[in-house]
């Protein structure tokens, strides 16, 4: 069973027993975010949404929509997955001026409907793929419009937030009644944050919102955005001429993979000891030329998430300006070892404070950009940092709702 139809059946099941028993909570006097009457905000976070068009995302028995459509003006379009909520609330507010009910799924409703003027999910949007659902919330929103996520944090277990994108084991409980396994994406402000921002959002404010009993551990987020600009129309541009230019530069990288027993350096057959390194490649990014030159000559295998680069080295060899980008390699497979038709091998760890005489020259170079304390002559070059560079002295490694849910 996929995790959204574990999701559907577990909240069918708590619709059916609520339905059991014939409860349908009370149209509230303000919009409330949490489980918890009065704490936080109102639906003034939304702006002023009189005769606007607004969707409420997962609306279950939909006594929220229906305080928006009746307090504040709204025009709300309340959306359910679950038969049994979509019954509860139009089983009681069928007719309600300003809302229209609907079963369905989100995301192809999204699909097919015009751009709304605003968005909402009280607890309800953490059970669907964010990869799925905020694409279609960002073309289903107009540009400017605010989207409201209330989201859970903390569970009844004090269990904090994840920090990968990816859904855990929650349940669904309600009174006596057996807890409803679910699969939900609970995720720190700041992958929210990411997620919103790489979809086409902007984040106005995360807030965590706690109940009065401190006994209670529960948090929940309250993320406000708002749904960006659509962007302008690209920006064409000249293609170059179809004659190459004539060299006048060089450019190149060299890697520091700084281990237990210190640098790894091999020896060139011209008999100077370097880092691992080479010539970047047409369309190569400086990443992926590491990757490539650590493996093909050392056989160590990295990925490009493991490359911090440190920032350009600029000298030049007679008339060609020579740019070298220095890097620290973070994680790695394997062990160093001489390869067929490599011009450096018989690969050696190196203490720092016991490095070689014979350094080839732009090594040198890279690794006092790196430790300007190390005691290694070489000729001058212009060094200039990346902001992001790795802090000096930085080790490698070898890597070989209605009812909170709990």
């Amino acid at each position: 069973m996929s995790v959204e139809d574990l999701n559907t059946e577990a909240w069918t099941v708590y619709g059916r027993r609520q339905l059991d028993r014939g409860y349908v909570p009370p149209v509230p006097e303000r919009l409330e975010w949490t489980p918890w009457e009065g704490i936080g905000p109102g639906a003034e976070i939304l702006g002023d949404v009189t005769g606007t068009r607004v969707l409420d995302i997962g609306s279950g028995a939909g006594h929220h929509a229906v305080h928006l459509a009746r307090v504040h003006g709204a025009r709300v379009t309340a959306i359910e997955l679950s038969p049994t909520q979509h019954r509860r609330a139009t089983g009681t507010h069928a007719g309600t001026p300003g809302v229209r009910f609907v079963h369905g799924d989100v995301v192809d409703h999204l699909r097919t409907t015009e751009p709304f003027d605003a968005a909402y999910a009280i607890g309800s949007l953490a059970f669907t793929d964010p990869y799925r659902v905020l694409p279609a919330l960002r073309d289903g929103l107009r540009p400017g419009a605010p989207l409201v996520l209330s989201l859970l944090h903390t569970d009844l277990h004090g269990r904090g937030p994840s920090t990968t994108v990816a859904p855990r084991e929650q349940t669904i409980r309600l009174r006596d009644d057996p807890p409803l396994p679910t699969r939900m994406w609970v995720l720190t402000p700041q992958l929210w944050e990411d997620l919103l921002s790489e979809h086409g959002f902007r984040i106005e404010a995360v807030d965590l919102l706690r109940p009065r009993d401190e006994s209670n551990p529960v948090v929940q987020q309250l993320i406000r955005a708002r749904r960006l600009p659509d962007r302008p129309a690209r920006v064409s541009s000249r293609p170059r001429t179809t004659r190459p230019p004539a060299p006048h530069a060089a450019i190149g990288v060299g890697a520091i993979v700084l281990g237990d027993r210190g640098v790894l350096l091999g020896r060139h057959r011209r008999g100077t000891l370097e880092l691992p390194g080479g010539t970047v490649e047409a369309g190569e990014s400086l990443e992926a030329t590491v990757v490539r030159e650590l493996a093909e000559e050392t056989g160590l295998i990295a990925r490009p998430d493991d490359v911090t680069l440190l920032g350009t080295l600029v000298d030049h060899v007679g008339d060609v300006v020579r740019v070298t980008v220095g890097a620290l390699v973070g994680a790695w497979q394997g062990r160093p070892a001489t390869r067929p038709d490599e011009s450096v091998g018989d690969w050696a760890w190196y203490p720092l404070d016991r490095l070689p005489d014979g350094l080839f020259v732009c090594s040198a170079q890279i690794l006092t950009a790196w430790r300007p304390d190390l005691p290694v002559d070489h000729p001058p070059a212009h060094f200039t940092p990346y902001a992001h560079r790795t802090a000096r002295g930085a080790t490698g490694a070898v890597a070989a709702p209605e009812e909170a849910p709990a």
